[in-house]
């Protein structure tokens, strides 16, 4: 089954060269199409990492008693 991470590292290299190749088609200069597309894989980037990071279920204890004090 094809996750959420999955989809974000196959669209960084689609959209870095996707948006660069219809730029340069549309009439862009190469230099200014690649720093846009760049753009767009770095917000998907960040966008995995910090807007929807991804967690850890481990780090949950499940009990609700408070820990033991070593007095």
């Amino acid at each position: 089954m094809t996750g959420y991470y999955d989809i974000v590292l196959a669209l960084i290299p689609v959209a870095l060269l996707g948006i660069t190749v219809a730029l340069t088609v549309v009439g862009v200069s190469i230099t200014a199409a690649i720093p846009v597309g760049s753009m767009v894989a770095m917000t998907l980037i960040g966008h995995a990492m910090f807007v929807n990071a991804p967690i850890d279920s481990g780090d949950e204890t499940g009990t609700t008693r408070p820990p033991i004090n070593a007095d």
